[in-house]
C-alpha cells in the first residue's frame, strides 16, 4: 500500500457495462459506490441521468463510455454522444478510440476524432479516457496511439474496453506511462479481480482501475 497517494477505493471506477444490466443492477452499483466510496461509477449512456440523481451531492463522478465497445462509429456520432451525455450528468468520459483506423496507418482521422471528443467533454468540464485496446496493438502500435491521444487533448489513456479478446496487462500500463506525460492519466481496465492485481497496476503507472470486482478488490 506504501505506493498508494490516495484510499485503494479511489483508484477504482466501479463498473458495470454489461448489455443486459438492469435498472435494480445499475442502481446498486451506484449504491456500493456511494458505501465504499469509489472514485466513478461507470455506466453505459442510457444509465447515466439515474447515475446522477443518485449519487447527487456525493464526490463520486459520473463515468459513461462512447463509441462503445468497437470505437468504430463516426466521429459525428461520438460528439454527439458526449455532448449528451454531459447533459444527462457525465463527468467523465471513456472513448473508444478508431482502432480501425490507427491499424490503417490513418493516424489524422484517430487524431480528429480524439480531439473533436475532448472538446465537448472539456467544453462541459468533463474529463476524457481515451481507450486503445490494447489487446488488438503492438507495443509500437500502442506507443503510437498514447502519443496521438495525448496531442489530441486526452486526460488519460486506458488500457480496454473489457470485451476484447484480453484485458489489462502490466506491461502495457509500464508502457503507456512511460509514454504520456506524468500529467496524463492510465487507466487499467479489463480482468482486474484481486487487490493484489490492481496494486500491481498502479506500482506500474495505473492512476485509475476499471473494475466490476471493486468491492472484492478493497475488502479483501
Amino acid at each position: 500500500m506504501e505506493n498508494l497517494t490516495k484510499p485503494l477505493s479511489k483508484y477504482i471506477d466501479h463498473t458495470i457495462l454489461k448489455p443486459e444490466a438492469t435498472k435494480d443492477e445499475v442502481l446498486q452499483i451506484i449504491n456500493e459506490a456511494k458505501e465504499y466510496n469509489f472514485a466513478s461509477v461507470c455506466i453505459n449512456p442510457y444509465w447515466v441521468q439515474l447515475a446522477a440523481k443518485n449519487l447527487r451531492g456525493t464526490d463520486i463522478n459520473v463515468c459513461t463510455v462512447i463509441g462503445f465497445p468497437l470505437g468504430a462509429t463516426s466521429t459525428f456520432a461520438k460528439v454527439s454522444e458526449t455532448s449528451e451525455a454531459i447533459k444527462d450528468g457525465a463527468t467523465e468520459i471513456d472513448m473508444v478510440q478508431n482502432i480501425g483506423a490507427l491499424l490503417s496507418g490513418d493516424e489524422q482521422t484517430v487524431r480528429e476524432d480524439i480531439k473533436a471528443v475532448a472538446l465537448a467533454a472539456h467544453a462541459g468540464d468533463a474529463i476524457l479516457k481515451v481507450i486503445l485496446e490494447n489487446a488488438f496493438l503492438t507495443d509500437t502500435q500502442i506507443i503510437k496511439a498514447c502519443e496521438i491521444a495525448v496531442e489530441a487533448g486526452a486526460d488519460y489513456v486506458k488500457t480496454s474496453t473489457g470485451f476484447a479478446k484480453s484485458g489489462a496487462k502490466v506491461a502495457d500500463v509500464k508502457l503507456m506511462r512511460e509514454t504520456v506525460r506524468p500529467k496524463v492519466g492510465v487507466k487499467a481496465a479489463g480482468g482486474i479481480h484481486t487487490k493484489a492485481e490492481a496494486l500491481a497496476m498502479i506500482e506500474a503507472g495505473a492512476t485509475r482501475i476499471g473494475a466490476s470486482a471493486g468491492i472484492q478488490i478493497v475488502t479483501e
